[in-house]
């Protein structure tokens, strides 16, 4: 992981950063980069800065030079969206002046901010919670949190549960429409995290054309979508759900009761797709399970302040959620 970060910046860069982060790269979530000011290292516990160490507009463009192996139109399709998947599956987003035609985004130029966000598997943080989310079958589980709450790394360790069989529980066919390129992490097609021995991967391909396409191509059984947001998503859900596939995705949003609020997801509720709601809540450590819930509401699995995965078949507050009371 040192390697793939560290040979991204110029030479002087290298051993400042080196000596600031030294034991600690296993805790580092990002390293931030904006022309003209600090360099920011966000740690799991706190954030520090490199105030002997502001990037010139020079530094920025070797910067983007060794991310585009000095072939920017190579990069074309990745400026549009704004990040760059790099050797690991570290992500780089990027800041600068967009430029559109016709109102839509043709690419990002003059970029003057780079976000380095550390991609870490956690082997084993579903373990725990993996027997909650199959009854003889996958259940339809929709996985709710803010930004950085682990959402995303949640979903890879589940993703490579599925696929290589856990328990008693045998493996089974996998398919990621992995948009943003975050859960397998792939680089020219190949994943760079493991997802698991029976997981194929549409990588950088649109959510709501892409459901579609892996279940005519690759026939899963189970279907991983991560950040389901627009309306296309949402038809192409109901879609994948009818054909008789189960998914599991996530969802950026406070509680089960935020997201029930959007016109957008109003026919996933009338409809009652999903069987399990894992909210996360947000902590200095990735995929934090706040509470499970099912399709009635009913909260399956809290934990307490000192007390890890206690069992709770109490209704109680939860019974709000009732998704038939919409």
């Amino acid at each position: 992981m040192l390697d793939e970060i560290i040979r991204l910046f110029p030479g002087h860069f290298k051993g400042i950063i080196l000596d600031k982060v030294g034991v600690r790269w296993g805790s580092l979530q990002e390293i931030r980069v904006r022309v003209g000011r600090p360099i920011e290292l966000v740690f799991d516990q706190n954030t520090e800065w490199l105030n002997n160490l502001i990037p010139t507009k020079s530094d920025s463009l070797s910067l983007l030079n060794q991310l585009s192996q000095f072939s920017l139109y190579r990069m074309e399709d990745e400026l549009k969206q704004g990040y760059i998947t790099i050797q690991g599956g570290h992500r780089v987003g990027l800041a600068g002046k967009v430029n559109t035609i016709n109102g839509s985004v043709k690419a990002i130029k003059d970029i003057t901010s780079f976000n380095i966000r550390i991609a870490k598997a956690k082997h084993g943080i579903a373990n725990p919670y993996m027997g909650y989310l199959f009854q003889r079958k996958y259940l339809n589980t929709l996985i709710i949190g803010p930004p950085q709450t682990g959402k995303t790394t949640l979903l890879r360790d589940i993703t490579r549960l599925i696929s290589s069989g856990w328990g008693r529980v045998g493996s089974m066919k996998v398919g990621v429409v992995d948009e943003r390129s975050e859960i397998a992490g792939c680089l020219e097609g190949v994943p760079q995290h493991d997802i698991g021995k029976r997981t194929d991967v549409l990588d950088a391909c649109p959510k709501a054309e892409g459901m579609m396409m892996l279940i005519r191509s690759m026939s899963p059984d189970v279907l991983i979508v991560d950040e389901i947001g627009s309306k296309q998503d949402v038809e192409a859900l109901q879609d994948a759900m009818h054909a008789g596939v189960r998914v599991i995705c996530t969802i950026h949003g406070d509680s089960l009761e935020d997201i029930q609020k959007r016109s957008s997801f109003k026919p996933l509720w009338q409809e009652r797709v999903f069987e399990r709601f894992i909210s996360l809540e947000r902590t200095n450590k990735p995929g934090v399970v706040k509470h499970i819930l099912s399709a009635e509401g009913r909260n399956l699995v809290r934990k307490p302040r000192g007390v890890s995965d206690e069992m709770d078949w109490s209704a109680s507050a939860f019974d709000r959620h009732h998704l038939g009371r919409i």
